[in-house]
């Protein structure tokens, strides 16, 4: 009985899920901490053919994107193993960072893929507290501690101080994907790839950010033959986590708003 599973074929399949780093205390994103010790148990599996990693994820924070694309690829080198992605509905912004980190990327047709870009969103409340006669009271130590305060105007150089970090971390993302891609990005279609925008599956293949179309059973079934164990490896939610939260109203509100509006900007 041990010999006929030491010869399993067995490619472990890691799912990636969520905003990423939208992990407080019982959030359900994807971030460094918690997926760690899963990709470590996915890549230490001796006798497996590859590593596998769906990935259905609209972005979220880049250090959390990097991290976990730094630890993949450092898993795969130390470990000698192929690293096979498959975007799922949304692969885009740092959820196309970490699909970087395959060898190979696959997706669906209809898949949300691209999204090489950096976005920063908030409100001004100016406007509301003068309407509701509150006074807003701030002291700081350092003059620009209070940068962009939603309460006040939007000053100038604040805005230069942040479109310049921007630029820098869309610079390090530019470098991922052409470290990745290399020579199969295509630009030489008309199409700026690292404007920010995102395209179909299908067009992702034509732009070269993406190798082919199918999914995990699919391919992998094609790629190392019908018998292959396809070994699933997946972050449970916690038996707390399902039962109570302490987080009040107001603030679950406020991270399902946040959440769906991440989601919202590829459609869904």
């Amino acid at each position: 009985m041990l010999s006929f599973f030491k010869k399993k074929k067995i490619v472990p399949h890691i799912r990636l899920t969520g905003v990423i780093g939208n992990a407080g205390r019982f959030k359900q994103g994807i971030d460094f901490a918690g997926q760690e010790e899963l990709i470590k148990k996915a890549f230490s599996i001796k006798k497996s053919l590859a590593v596998a990693i769906s990935i259905n994820s609209p972005g979220g924070s880049p250090v959390q994107s990097h991290l976990i694309y730094d630890f993949i690829r450092a898993q795969a080198e130390k470990n000698k193993k192929k690293v096979i992605v498959f975007a799922e509905d949304v692969a885009a912004s740092g959820g196309y960072l970490i699909a970087c980190a395959g060898d190979e990327i696959y997706a669906n047709s209809s898949s949300i893929v691209g999204s090489i870009g950096v976005i920063y969103a908030s409100f001004g409340f100016k406007d509301l507290i003068q309407k509701v006669g509150v006074e807003r009271r701030v002291y700081t130590a350092g003059k620009n501690k209070s940068t962009l305060d939603p309460f006040v105007d939007a000053k100038e150089e604040d805005i230069n101080r942040l479109k310049n970090i921007q630029l820098d971390l869309h610079k390090d993302f530019i470098n991922v994907v052409e470290t990745s891609r290399g020579a199969k990005l295509k630009k030489d279609k008309g199409i700026e790839l690292f404007s920010g925008e995102f395209w179909s599956g299908s067009k992702s293949k034509e732009l070269g950010l993406i190798d082919g179309i199918g999914n995990a059973n699919q391919i992998l079934k094609d790629k190392f033959g019908e018998d292959v164990v396809i070994k699933k490896f997946e972050k449970n939610k916690g038996w707390l986590a399902k039962r109570i939260s302490s987080e009040n109203q107001i603030d679950k509100i406020a991270n399902v708003i946040e959440e769906r509006s991440i989601w919202q900007r590829y459609g869904l």
